[in-house]
């Protein structure tokens, strides 16, 4: 009888956690759509998302506020789910993009980028694209002895982060003041002045590559037993870990070249998604909803703290993320 009923109070305690993310996600949605320098009764904010209220009122919500919370969620949404890739494929709770360096060589591309061909949102987007797949391609090449370890995939992943930091810093400093300047603004991570034409190409990466991902799934799980399992149940170990890599990648470059480096998201999503939905294992819509949830929170604050100031997404997100990380190697600790 006990065993039966272990099983069956999982999937309940799943299906209630995945519904309170929803609900959390949507009621953060309308608070940001309701709140700014402008509050909006609930009557206003209905007449505006249906075009019946005033002009300024439908351009404030429709064209400022939804672009940018639609956005938070994507990019959000993006990060959970690249961060549920790595850990999975490291099978470590440290395993990120961030951690392991993506994010550093997405913002190499860009700044490379706008020291040679200016900042031009497209180009930015390309140059943070093929600097997170190049790092990628670097660190899995150093790392790759006879396949891929988790534990030496971070260290590389780390020690090619330091690396590409201090390149980054020398490029900042040898660039014109103009270039810097653009390069480090943008480097801090911020939704501000999102608009729907610079928000859509990057939630159809996005979107397109989360479908993907999705269908590897069973794969990624077999993955999680070992490779000589995963080859004995017909599973290819590493052409499969190469396209889940990219994968991973390709959602980070994209929120890169939308936002700027948003750190900490994927790192913490797919853990915090587990606990709040009682599950063995992560899965891509409970890391994607806890993703879009914690960078809609972390937008909202950053909107509001210090009003009618606002500040960097990614300055928030660093402050909650060293937070967890600090918690997490707690517990790490003393769980060994």
């Amino acid at each position: 009888m006990n065993p039966a009923k272990t099983v069956h109070h999982k999937p309940n305690q799943y299906r209630l956690g995945l519904t309170g993310l929803i609900m959390v996600c949507s009621t953060l949605s309308v608070v940001a759509l309701s709140n700014g320098q402008l509050t909006l009764s609930a009557s206003q904010l209905l007449h505006a998302l249906t075009g019946n209220g005033p002009d300024y009122l439908v351009t404030v919500v429709t064209q400022w506020r939804l672009p940018r919370i639609f956005m938070a969620m994507v990019l959000g949404a993006g990060l959970g789910i690249s961060g549920t890739i790595f850990q999975s494929l490291i099978r470590n709770p440290l395993g990120s993009p961030d951690v392991i360096g993506f994010n550093t060589g997405s913002y190499t591309g860009v700044i490379v980028t706008i020291i040679l061909f200016g900042g031009h949102y497209f180009h930015l987007a390309a140059g943070a694209l093929i600097g997170g797949i190049g790092s990628a391609a670097l660190v899995y090449l150093l790392a790759y002895r006879q396949g891929v370890q988790g534990f030496r995939l971070i260290i590389v992943g780390i020690a090619i982060s330091a690396m590409l930091t201090a390149l980054n810093t020398w490029m900042l400093i040898s660039a014109s003041l103009e270039s810097a300047m653009s390069a480090a603004l943008w480097g801090a991570g911020s939704l501000n002045g999102i608009t729907w034409n610079k928000g859509i190409p990057a939630a159809l990466v996005i979107l397109v590559t989360i479908s993907f991902a999705t269908t590897l799934t069973t794969r990624m799980r077999l993955l999680e037993m070992g490779d000589d399992a995963a080859n004995a149940l017909g599973v290819a170990a590493e052409r499969t870990r190469l396209w889940l890599m990219l994968a991973g990648v390709a959602l980070t470059a994209a929120v890169t070249a939308a936002a700027g480096p948003v750190s900490f998201i994927a790192l913490a999503a797919p853990q915090l998604a587990k606990r709040l939905t009682g599950s063995h294992s992560v899965t891509f819509p409970a890391a994607g909803l806890m993703g879009a949830t914690l960078l809609l929170t972390a937008d909202f604050l950053s909107q509001t703290l210090f009003a009618p100031n606002q500040l960097p997404v990614g300055v928030v997100t660093v402050s909650i993320g060293g937070i967890y990380l600090v918690w997490l190697l707690l517990r790490e600790s003393k769980s060994s």
